[in-house]
């Protein structure tokens, strides 16, 4: 069974696969990592990682339903890419708490540079991937 949390961020690469990462993972994950990776930490300030979402979220109102937007999309891959209803409905909690409170004026903006929904969901998605695979590789039965 995995221990511990999959990394998402600056040390994945430039592909966004971890290479201590088996090849299990659907190509979905990898376009959602793309994704996310833009959304919320693609631009580095001072040190500070953010993302479109933390730019978009500067236009009042119409920046953060397009975010929300994205962030949509981002859930619906994952239930193509066969995330279960459980990992869904956190997806979208994620992303509804980043909505609200993004939606804050000033206050919603930091709080986008620091939640990262959108990575948050990818990691979730691929936690769940590398599970069933581990689960699958645990019900073959080995001869020999």
């Amino acid at each position: 069974m995995l221990k511990g949390k999959v990394k998402t961020g600056p040390d994945r690469g430039r592909r966004g696969r971890n290479p201590a990462e088996p090849e299990v993972l659907p190509p979905e994950v990898a376009r959602l990592d793309r994704l996310a990776d833009l959304m919320d930490s693609r631009f580095s300030f001072l040190g500070i990682r953010f993302g479109l979402d933390s730019i978009l979220g500067l236009i009042p109102g119409v920046g953060d339903a397009a975010a929300l937007g994205m962030s949509g999309y981002l859930i619906a891959e994952a239930a193509r890419a066969g995330a279960s209803k459980g990992t869904l409905v956190k997806m979208a909690m994620n992303s509804g708490v980043d909505a609200v409170i993004g939606s804050v004026p000033l206050i919603g903006d930091a709080f986008d540079v620091v939640f990262k929904a959108n990575r948050r969901n990818v990691a979730l998605v691929r936690r769940e991937m590398l599970r069933r695979h581990e689960e699958r590789l645990d019900g073959e039965v080995s001869i020999g």
